[in-house]
């Protein structure tokens, strides 16, 4: 059977082996919290973020289950470089056109749907029943929480989060390193940096 590491021993994390596990995978856990948490739910744990680094090459996949987008991508940024297999997860439920493309280390959840010539870049997070449509561009370690849905042509910037429930327009650009709150509905583009709520979204200050 085939062995996957897991990074980060979280809420996100056992959705991802409770996914891994679903598609024939073995599942053993990594995180910085080690010395402290030995297993998470039925899973062990069985090292550091470090000790993964060193011990990657002997799995036959990786994932980094972080929710925070510049954690993940930093995590894996790291894996890649030291030449780790870094793992596509899919649901069998998830709706996935022929014609839409999805880079290394995306995972899609349970009753997704991703239409035609849609890109998701590397390290995304596509969650439960949430939809992307035609021609949406989703650029790397970009997190697409639960119930989202995005109108065809929609662009995401590196690293944005989109919250549980929220809604974008058809055409819409939402920047890079963006937050969009829960339920809120974007009408409008959106300039990176930017943390905006509400229907229609508007930018909060953050302190």
């Amino acid at each position: 059977m085939k062995r996957l590491a897991v990074l980060g021993a979280s809420g996100h994390g056992k959705v991802v082996a409770d996914l891994a596990e679903l598609l024939g995978f073995t599942v053993q856990f990594f995180d910085r919290a080690w010395s402290e948490r030995q297993a998470i739910a039925k899973w062990p744990v069985l090292g550091s973020e470090c000790m993964l680094l060193d011990r990657a090459l002997e799995f036959d996949g990786v994932v980094v289950a972080i929710g925070n987008n510049q954690v993940r991508a930093e995590r894996f940024l790291e894996l890649d470089a030291k030449g780790a297999r870094l793992a596509t997860l899919v649901h069998s439920s998830a709706q996935i056109s022929r014609y839409a493309a999805l880079g290394i280390g995306t995972v899609i959840f349970a009753n997704a749907v991703i239409n035609v010539d849609a890109f998701i870049g590397r390290g995304v997070i596509i969650n439960t029943a949430s939809t992307v449509d035609h021609d949406c561009h989703l650029s790397d370690f970009v997190h697409i929480s639960p119930g989202v849905h995005l109108a065809g042509n929609v662009t995401v910037g590196c690293r944005s989060w989109v919250g549980i429930g929220a809604s974008v327009r058809q055409g819409v650009t939402i920047g890079e390193d963006v937050v969009v709150g829960a339920g809120a509905v974007v009408v409008s583009d959106i300039p990176s940096g930017s943390c905006v709520v509400g229907v229609p979204a508007k930018p909060i200050s953050l302190r």
